[in-house]
């Protein structure tokens, strides 16, 4: 049992919350130090007041100060973050606690003003909303650039398509950040992006199969880039070209000895025709996926050309910290 003596040096010493006490009708009968200045109450107006006079007009209207106190009773404590009213009628938001006092049929409320990291995080959202909406009228910009471009120079309409293609997957990985507030991805999601088109009703041709990972937005934006180069290949030359054919796309993780994480991500086709290893100057899909995640013969992607299907395997490290570039492929 803490002594009292050191409870009260605390209360009256705990500048930055707020403490009181609440009776079971719902008015204040001690008041902090730090109440007073979160609040702008002194002790001699506060006490006495209903606990409903710190709350918005709404929440009154509502009950939540009631509701507070009943669950509080109930449970034994009551948790909320919220809009909370100065003396001033200033708004601040607050997190607060309020829990019982043992036997006692008083309850003790505990509240800290976080405004300014409410106000901050405010902020950034804004700030996040305004470069999502930038990000992607610049994508649809460059979009409409580059196919206007390569229609005057009368490129052909095959290859107008595939770099089409390419920015639509890079703009897919796009709006899996934005859900994620650019915090990284769920591979879960940036594989169903980049599989989207081509997944008939019940799972169709793929099969798909992992654990819950969380990427970087470099390794997202690779990988659906990737995604999208392994599916073309696969529906022009390899499984994906024949109605047998299928793909298995399945990932696991792991961890060494010294904590780092890692990631090892397989496609395997399988029932398409006989693979044959491509002649000649790998075009671009093929050097994107041999260096999206590292130059190439560093063991993080294999591409294998096995008669029965082609084999794509990469390796992902996890740990914070890591980051690559979005695309390093040298010269195309």
């Amino acid at each position: 049992m803490i002594d009292p003596d050191l409870a009260f040096l605390i209360v009256q010493n705990a500048r930055d919350y707020a403490v009181f006490t609440l009776e079971p009708d719902g008015r204040i009968a001690a008041w902090s130090p730090g109440a007073e200045t979160i609040f702008g109450y002194s002790s001699h107006q506060a006490i006495g007041l209903p606990f409903a006079e710190l709350f918005l007009a709404p929440d009154v209207a509502a009950g939540i100060p009631e509701a507070e106190m009943a669950k509080a009773y109930r449970d034994g404590r009551a948790e909320d973050t919220r809009w909370h009213l100065r003396q001033s009628g200033e708004r601040f938001w607050a997190n607060g606690v309020t829990m019982t006092l043992g036997d006692r049929p008083q309850l003790i409320k505990f509240l800290r003003d976080e405004t300014a990291a409410k106000l901050a995080e405010d902020q950034r959202i804004l700030l996040l909303n305004e470069l999502n909406h930038r990000i992607k009228n610049t994508l649809a910009t460059v979009q409409s650039i580059v196919e206007n471009t390569l229609r005057a120079a009368h490129i052909d309409t095959a290859t107008r398509s595939v770099l089409t293609e390419r920015l639509i997957a890079l703009a897919q990985a796009h709006n899996v950040l934005v859900a994620e507030s650019w915090a990284g991805a769920d591979l879960r999601s940036i594989v169903d992006q980049a599989l989207a088109p081509h997944i008939t009703a019940g799972g169709g041709r793929f099969r798909i199969e992992g654990p819950r990972v969380f990427l970087s937005p470099q390794q997202a934006v690779s990988l659906s880039l990737v995604l999208h180069e392994l599916t073309t290949n696969a529906i022009k030359y390899g499984a994906l070209s024949s109605d047998e054919g299928e793909v298995t796309l399945s990932w696991n993780t792991a961890h060494n000895a010294s904590g780092a994480r890692s990631m090892t991500l397989l496609w395997q086709e399988s029932g398409g025709p006989p693979v044959k290893p491509p002649n000649g100057r790998e075009g671009f899909g093929l050097r994107l996926i041999a260096r999206s995640f590292g130059q190439d013969g560093d063991g993080r992607t294999r591409l294998e050309y096995s008669p029965e299907g082609v084999r794509c395997t990469v390796n992902i490290p996890l740990s914070q910290g890591e980051e690559f570039p979005i695309l390093s492929l040298g010269d195309v």
